[in-house]
């Protein structure tokens, strides 16, 4: 008979804050992303200096 595998254990606040650092990556990635699509928008429509 196999011997028994133990699941290792977890650190909760080591894992909380993994997750944390994960999440504000995740959303400064997001408002880049908003950003760039904004400033791409705004250049294409013309947006950008005086028209003459």
């Amino acid at each position: 008979m196999p011997d028994i595998i133990e699941r290792p254990r977890i650190d909760p606040d080591a894992f909380r804050k993994a997750r944390s650092g994960r999440n504000i990556a995740l959303g400064l990635g997001l408002v880049a992303f908003v950003v760039i699509v904004f400033a791409v928008t705004v250049i294409r429509m013309g947006g950008y200096g005086p028209h003459f």
